[in-house]
């Protein structure tokens, strides 16, 4: 009896733990102050692997209130898809911008169209944008979660420089 109950423990604990390391935007509190100089550490080239696949990321140097990035994601040598984006620094905060591609540039958004990600929160090593954290683990690792919306599920991509 003992164990059952340990194991309706673990499996409540589990599910209200799905998205534990994303949050979303709040119009009310808004965004804290930040520059795109606390985020110097993604400068580089960041690679992983998954269940999902390979990844790769890449990140440039900050200039113009901006710092460009581009992910790759394949498997099999299949590329499944492509983000473009930026983080710019706006409001006396940060916003993080991106489109995706299909294997062929084919872009999934409308062209006029893009996906923004407001700075919700900055908590020592971790920035969390709507959905979508980052953190720092040390100057060669971090942790991206994304919270995909129509499961609830967050999804995590440890990288190494």
């Amino acid at each position: 009896m003992k164990q059952f109950l340990l194991l309706i423990a673990l499996t409540l604990l589990t599910l209200s733990c799905k998205a534990q390391n994303t949050l979303h935007y709040n119009d009310e509190k808004g965004s804290p102050k930040a520059s795109l100089n606390e985020l110097k550490w993604l400068t580089g080239n960041w690679k992983g692997t998954s269940s999902m696949g390979e990844f790769e990321e890449n990140w440039s140097v900050a200039s113009v209130k901006t710092m460009l990035f581009s992910f790759k994601m394949w498997k099999n040598d299949t590329v499944y898809f492509y983000e473009i984006g930026h983080i710019v620094e706006k409001d006396n905060s940060l916003v993080l911008e991106l489109k995706h591609f299909d294997k062929d540039l084919k872009g999934w958004e409308k062209q006029e169209e893009k996906e923004s990600f407001r700075l919700v929160k900055i908590d020592g090593n971790k920035f969390y944008f709507d959905k979508i954290t980052y953190e720092k683990i040390d100057e060669n690792h971090m942790i991206v979660y994304v919270l995909m919306e129509e499961s609830g599920e967050e999804l995590i991509f440890n990288f190494k420089k």
